[in-house]
């Protein structure tokens, strides 16, 4: 009886020890589902300011948060050409506008938004291509002036649009 319970236990073992070693589980807690395999590259181009309003800095902000995204939450390679996965586009949009009126008739709040344009091409599955625009609010009492908290805005406007053209292009979301 101790020779076939010990026999069933060896044999339990080796079939859990066949499983774990057959199967492969890929996850990963930034979200992106990317077959690396195929793709290896990816290039993002500089985004320039096509906006009729323009924040010098905003540009850079913009540029270094993608490239960022891309490299702290993938094993893409950035390259200047011939990308697996290609990303370009432009800051079509920078603007501000009322949002809030207080009971004295005169503005309480401001908006301000920022709208870019990407066209992402995937080299390796030409499905996925899109063109397609992204934006990102935020909101200051105008008893601030914009300059006083447009550093704070850009950053928080620019890291929102990165998420969405990350989780849009390499998360399939």
């Amino acid at each position: 009886m101790a020779w076939t319970t010990n026999k069933t236990a060896k044999a339990g073992v080796l079939a859990i020890l066949l499983m774990l070693t057959s199967c492969r589980v890929s996850f990963t807690m930034n979200g992106a589902s990317i077959d690396y395999n195929k793709t290896k590259t990816i290039q993002i181009a500089d985004f320039p300011i096509r906006a009729s309003y323009v924040w010098g800095p905003m540009q850079a902000i913009f540029n270094n948060e993608l490239k960022d995204i891309f490299a702290n939450h993938t094993r893409l390679e950035q390259v200047k050409r011939n990308g697996d996965l290609k990303i370009e586009g432009e800051i079509t949009q920078y603007q501000q506008r009322n949002k809030g009126v207080s009971s004295e008739g005169y503005s309480a709040q401001t908006e301000l938004s920022m709208t870019v344009n990407v066209r992402f091409t995937n080299n390796t599955n030409h499905k996925e291509d899109f063109e397609r625009q992204f934006t990102a609010t935020a909101s200051y009492e105008t008893t601030q002036s914009l300059n006083a908290v447009q550093e704070e805005l850009v950053t928080q406007m620019v890291k929102e649009i990165t998420d969405q053209i990350f989780n849009a292009t390499v998360a399939n979301w």
